[in-house]
């Protein structure tokens, strides 16, 4: 497996988790506002960029 294809597949993986997380803090409703904005933003940015990494190293 490529090198490139194995990073985007982890920064997926903890955009996934990242956006994941952010859900259950809204729905519980226990975090801050301050803590769902960070933990969505960092989820979404790392989903979306892994997902870019692995579509653009498949390309080849």
């Amino acid at each position: 497996m490529d090198l490139k294809k194995l990073f985007g597949t982890v920064l997926t993986l903890l955009g996934i988790g990242g956006l994941v997380y952010t859900a259950i803090l809204f729905g519980n409703s226990t975090g801050t506002t301050k803590q769902l904005i960070v933990f969505g933003v960092l989820g979404a940015i790392f989903f979306f960029s892994g997902i870019g990494l692995i579509r653009n190293t498949s390309k080849g």
